[in-house]
């Protein structure tokens, strides 16, 4: 079942609520309000507790290994198809990672580097040769008005690097993934497909696919994490134990992926 424009907002409110940095911005938040009332023992003792608490939740979701081995444990999960195909599919179908719409300093439409990342890896699994058709799936996310369409604008981007507009389908009304998988549902059927998204988001999605009665193949791409989690402490370096921004947007794509992953399976679309 599609979400309405109202649970949708509401779906887009609570995914802010999973985002980490969400959590350190609510403790520090509340250890304000403690340090602006009236001092007394009690009260002292949990600004400590607070503050404390603020320092080493930033200090976890910042830190480059911790990061690293969250998403690299997500994105370890499936292996990237092999340089010779040996399997054609029904079609190739990429999920849109969002849009930026025109403003009064961008002049165009453009795709979030997700969005191009996964269109980009799903045309050259088409000029290889997997597949004749290539699916596009994302609608508009905008909570409030209207604003363009994912799909549409990775159409644009596939015709530019020589995919031909009639091999391309258009699945323009999805705003999640769940959307994405029924959408591409109805217009395939119960089609082979190879599945390109970032290979953090894969796990959840081909899930969702496979629950549509998909026959599905994963085919990951923009990795964030250059090791296996295996393999990442022997090669880190001093620089890694620093924290860094790069590292809290790492640290919220995994917990929002196992979050994600997690509510699908309890209302039973996994």
């Amino acid at each position: 079942m599609e979400l309405t424009p109202f649970l949708f907002g509401l779906y887009k409110f609570v995914k802010y609520g999973l985002y980490p940095l969400t959590w350190v911005v609510l403790s520090l938040g509340l250890t304000t309000g403690l340090i602006l009332l009236p001092s007394n023992p009690s009260r002292l003792r949990w600004v400590r507790i607070g503050a404390v608490t603020s320092f080493l939740l930033l200090l976890a979701i910042s830190n480059p290994l911790l990061s690293a081995l969250a998403i690299g444990t997500l994105e370890s999960w499936y292996q990237p198809p092999p340089g010779p195909h040996t399997r054609h599919f029904d079609a190739i179908v990429v999920l849109g990672g969002g849009v930026k719409d025109r403003g009064s300093l961008r002049p165009t439409v453009e795709l979030t580097s997700y969005s191009r990342d996964r269109t980009t890896c799903a045309v050259d699994l088409f000029h290889r040769g997997y597949a004749e058709r290539l699916l596009v799936t994302g609608g508009d996310g905008s909570i409030f008005g209207s604003g363009p369409k994912e799909a549409e604008e990775m159409k644009r981007w596939a015709v530019r690097l020589g995919v031909p507009s009639q091999a391309i389908l258009v699945e323009n009304a999805a705003r999640t993934t769940y959307e994405n998988a029924t959408g591409t549902r109805r217009q395939l059927g119960e089609a082979s497909v190879l599945l390109v998204s970032s290979a953090s988001h894969l796990l959840r999605a081909t899930a969702l696919f496979a629950k549509q009665g998909l026959h599905v193949t994963p085919a990951p791409c923009d990795y964030e994490s250059k090791h296996r989690p295996s393999d990442v402490l022997s090669h880190a370096t001093l620089f890694d134990g620093l924290p860094s921004d790069v590292a809290i947007q790492r640290t919220r794509e995994a917990v929002s992926e196992v979050a994600g992953i997690l509510l699908y399976w309890l209302s039973g679309k996994l």
